[in-house]
Formats: structure tokens, sequence, C-alpha cells
């Protein structure tokens, strides 16, 4: 008989499983097999690493996910959806980008995220009710709270996300401005972050102990964040301090010693996270219609001739510029001092001289005065701004009257005013100390007229815009 074969345990080749899983986590599967080999399952992180390093296409995307705009062009990177849109056609089809994570489009621009950063009383904190031009270029820290900040009512919490601004601020108008430029020139556009940040300060002491400044430093650290996860750094070209008829405690040389302190906390606070020191930009202070001699006014014009070790630029005199009767800009005004700003910012980032007429020196003999001016063209006599016949000047502590004011015949930077008694002795006044309009809307009373020859047009088609001087309190020497 013949013997039977012995039993065995071993499964035959066609009972042997054609795939499986060799190691596997907690989100699926990690290394698995087949006839064919092993299949590895990378993560998003090394994916991403891989695009980087070899050219490797990216996943295709739906424009639809988008909303309702002409995109094309879809493609991931490092956690934002880039894409091809016509969102201006002033500016053509450009490069846009939105995070996976969600939020608002903004512009894939090139170079450092730029910070325009406001600090100071509630002056500052009125907008224009319109959303800035440029506005893919122009964005606000994505903390819901906007480009005006909170206004000393609450704390900011830092994030990384953008937003885009429902509103025109100073910041935003001045960024328009630098962009309509730049787009001119056929520059590059960056991307801007623009916050401005106020409290009920009555003291520059206090500024820089208050909400606004912990805020301040709040959307600076936010910028940090979004920079970092946009792949680039975050630069401050400007800082405005907006902060004069707020102070009710201090005299004129302690209101311009605490600006020079609050530069410097600014500064180290910049440095302190490797942020280069900014450009300071001051609107000097003219007054309002109940108060033309506050001390800010003469706190401001000693900073135009001795800022101390700060980038300290004046773009203009505030009493060129429309007020209400609370003594705020009026939105007219708010775009002529962002583009006055705009000018003065470009030619500070540049390293070229910016600076208003600024009247350093009274000298009597006889019956007349000689100023003397450092200004940056050839003094101009204009009666634009309804100065009086004096155009602004005044004097005080002397019986001597102003008769006259003519421009110097041997110094173009130097005027001559007549004046009916020597007035050695007395101080002269510029643009301050006029008598208090109460009520009135339009320019504050303290004005004056005397300018360069500089001339820019207004965009949006006011009058011309002019380096008017700066307000002035000298004494008046014996020559």
């Amino acid at each position: 008989m013949p013997r039977r074969p012995p039993p065995t345990d071993k499964p035959s080749a066609l009972d042997a499983p054609s795939e499986g899983v060799l190691i596997r986590a907690e989100n699926g599967d990690v290394v698995t097999w087949d006839e064919t080999g092993l299949t590895l399952r990378l993560s998003d992180k090394v994916l991403a690493d891989l695009r980087q390093r070899l050219p490797l296409p990216a996943p295709r995307q739906d424009a639809r996910a988008l909303g309702d705009i002409d995109a094309w062009n879809l493609r991931d990177q490092d956690g934002w959806l880039f894409f091809d849109a016509r969102f201006d056609p002033a500016l053509g089809p450009r490069t846009y980008r939105r995070s996976h994570a969600g939020g608002d489009i903004v512009a894939a621009a090139p170079g450092p995220l730029l910070g325009l950063f406001a600090i100071g009383g509630q002056r500052r904190a009125g907008f224009i009710s319109r959303p800035p031009l440029f506005a893919q270029h122009i964005v606000a820290p994505g903390d819901d709270i906007g480009a005006v900040g909170l206004e000393g009512t609450a704390t900011a919490q830092s994030t990384a996300k953008l937003q885009s601004v429902p509103w025109s601020t100073r910041e935003t108008l001045l960024a328009e401005c630098l962009l309509q430029d730049r787009l001119a020139q056929g520059r590059a556009l960056p991307l801007h972050l623009c916050r401005a940040e106020t409290d009920g300060s009555t003291s520059v002491y206090d500024l820089p102990t208050g909400l606004a400044f912990a805020n301040l430093l709040t959307a600076i650290d936010s910028g940090i964040a979004a920079a970092r996860s946009l792949g680039t750094r975050l630069s401050v070209p400007a800082i405005a301090i907006d902060f004069g008829p707020e102070d009710r405690q201090c005299d004129a040389p302690t209101l311009a010693q605490g600006l020079r302190a609050l530069m410097a906390r600014l500064e180290a606070e910049l440095i302190r996270r490797d942020i280069a020191r900014p450009v300071f930009l001051l609107t000097a202070e003219a007054g309002t219609a109940r108060d033309t001699t506050h001390p800010a006014i003469a706190a401001h014009a000693t900073l135009s001739w001795r800022p101390g070790p700060h980038r300290l630029t004046i773009p203009a005199p505030g009493y060129m510029f429309e007020q209400t009767a609370l003594g705020r800009p009026t939105d007219t005004a708010r775009a002529r001092m962002a583009r006055m700003d705009a000018f003065a910012l470009t030619e500070a980032l540049a390293r070229r001289d910016w600076h208003c007429p600024t009247f350093l020196l009274a000298e009597a003999m006889d019956n007349q005065i000689r100023v003397t001016a450092q200004a940056m063209g050839p003094l101009v006599l204009s009666d634009a701004l309804s100065p009086g016949p004096a155009l602004g000047f005044r004097l005080t502590g002397t019986t001597a009257r102003i008769t006259a004011v003519t421009l110097a015949e041997d110094d173009p930077k130097a005027l001559i005013l007549l004046t009916d008694a020597c007035a050695t002795g007395g101080t002269l006044h510029y643009a301050h100390g006029a008598e208090p309009s109460p009520g009135a809307a339009g320019l504050p009373p303290n004005r004056g007229g005397i300018r360069d020859d500089w001339k820019a047009d207004d965009p949006a088609g006011g009058p011309p815009l002019h380096r008017w001087a700066l307000p002035a309190i000298l004494p008046v020497w014996g020559a």
C-alpha cells in the first residue's frame, strides 16, 4: 500500500496574502507592501521640503475654492495657496496667496513685510469710510481689530494671521501713496502692515506705560509672526507719533524731552526684536481753534531742530490742513497729510534731506527784524492760507508792531520784518498765539504765509502741496 505524505502546517503559495501593512500610525498606514514592493506615505512637512529641494509638481487646485474671482494657475506651497488673479484693472494680472488655515487674500509681494505704525492720542484714531486702494497690498494683523487699533479699551492678542482693511487710516493712506509712487516708477509693490494704537493718556510720560504702547508692541509681534509665516521678515520703515494737545501736564521743554524718551523706548523695543531703527514721523503741532498756545506747539518746534539721536522727520506743519471744531483732521486733511508723509518718508529712507523752513534766529536793528531760516530752497511769501498782513508773525514783550514782511535781498533764506519801533528784547512768534476762534472749522487760527519753492500736486485735485514753514517762538536779539 502506498505511503501518504506527512501533514504540514505551511500554507501553499496560492494561500499567501498579496498585500499588507508593515508600520501603522494613529492617523493611518505608514509603510505598506504588495506584490510590486513597498509603499511609503510621506508627511505634508516632508513633501513641502521636497518641493523646495526638487522641481516636484504641486497638486492641482480648483479655483472655485477662492470664490467668485478671476483666478487661475493655483498651486500649493508651504501652507499657502498661490494663484494668479486680476483684482485691480490698473495693476493687471498679479500673483496672490491665501493661507490654508483661512483668512483674507494678500499679495504675493517681494521683500520684507513693511510695518507702518502710529501711536498717540485719540486724534489719531480717525479714518475714512472706504477701503484702501491696493487692497491686497495693505493689511492689518488678523485679530479682527483693523488698522485703527483698540483705542485703549482692551488688550490686543498676538496673531500670525493677516486680514484686509475695511477703512482708510493715516497709515493705510500713507501706504497707498507709497504704492502709487512705486507703481508710477515701475518698481516692485511690497506688502504693508498698518496699525495705529491710541489711548487716553494725559501726559507723554504716561504713554509708554499705557495700553496704546503695549498694544503697539503686540501689533509689531504679530507682524513678526505673520512675516515668518510668509517666509520673510518684518521691517518697520516708519512709526508716526501723534501726541500734543492731549498732554495736560507738561510744559514745552518737558514735553519735548518726553517725546525723545518715547522715541528711545520704541527704538529699544525694535532693536530687542532685531528690527532696525525706524523713521519717526511727526506733524508739527499748530494748535486748535480754541487753543493756540498749547506747549506742544513749542515742543514740536524745538524737536524740529533738536530731535536728539533719532531719525525724526517733520513732513509738514499742522496749520496747512483742515480740522474740525474739535481739532481733528477732516477726511480731506488726512489724505493730504498722508501725501506729505509719503514725500518726507521717501526722502528719509533714501537718506536725503527733507525739512520744512525752520526759523532759527531773529535779530533787531533799528526798525526791522532780520529772521534767518534753515530751508531747502528760497523762501516764498504767500497769502494762500489767509495768514493776515504779517504773514503769521506777531510780537510780544515789546510795544513794537510788525508793519511789513519782505524777502532779504542778500539771502534767499532770510526775511526782513519792518516794525514801527525797535523790537529788541521782545519775542517773535510765527503761527503761534493767534486769537482763538472757537467752533470754527477749516484751518486753525495759527497760520503762516512762508514756504519754500517746493510744490506738488494734490492727487485728489485740491490746492497744491507746499513745504510751509514750521511754527516758531524766537527771542529777538539786538544785532
